[in-house]
């Protein structure tokens, strides 16, 4: 296997960032990577791309996506006025995982936000993650947080 690259998300990409988003067990019940893609994929990808406080990044290995995360930074008036980096949708594809590719792109996202000038880097995962959990501490993550969140029945307007 060739060297993997780190890379700002392409349109062209955005394929194989679904079915990597899609191919997880909590995945495959909300995302559809049936092609043509769902708009709301694209216009998702495109809202993103023109944001600079918006980055989505793939892992490309042999020429091939495989691995995504989105990192958001996000300014706070907590911790004196300090940006956060929130990062998001993170899948390394599944014959890959173990191999130290999840590593690579967690501490390309941290370099990042430290670069930014970040104070801190927060995530979530699913509490029926144990084995991601693991691997966040793994990286000195802690979880100091209880996160809730209210998910709506339909996707609602941006308007």
């Amino acid at each position: 296997m060739g060297e993997p690259i780190i890379r700002p998300a392409q349109r062209r990409d955005l394929e194989q960032i679904v079915a990597l988003l899609a191919d997880d067990r909590l995945g495959s019940d909300r995302e559809c990577a049936q092609t043509p893609l769902d708009q709301g994929y694209i216009d998702a990808f495109g809202s993103i791309d023109l944001d600079p406080n918006h980055e989505l990044a793939v892992l490309q290995v042999d020429g091939t996506v495989a691995g995504v995360l989105q990192i958001s930074f996000i300014p706070s008036m907590t911790y004196r006025g300090g940006w956060r980096a929130q990062i998001e949708g993170v899948r390394v594809g599944p014959s890959l995982r173990g191999r130290g590719y999840g590593t690579k792109l967690f501490r390309w996202s941290i370099d990042r936000a430290r670069a930014r000038g970040c104070r801190m880097v927060q995530l979530t995962t699913d509490k029926t993650r144990p084995d991601a959990l693991r691997f966040y501490e793994s990286l000195g993550f802690r979880a100091s947080h209880e996160g809730l969140k209210l998910h709506f029945p339909t996707r609602t307007s941006r308007t």
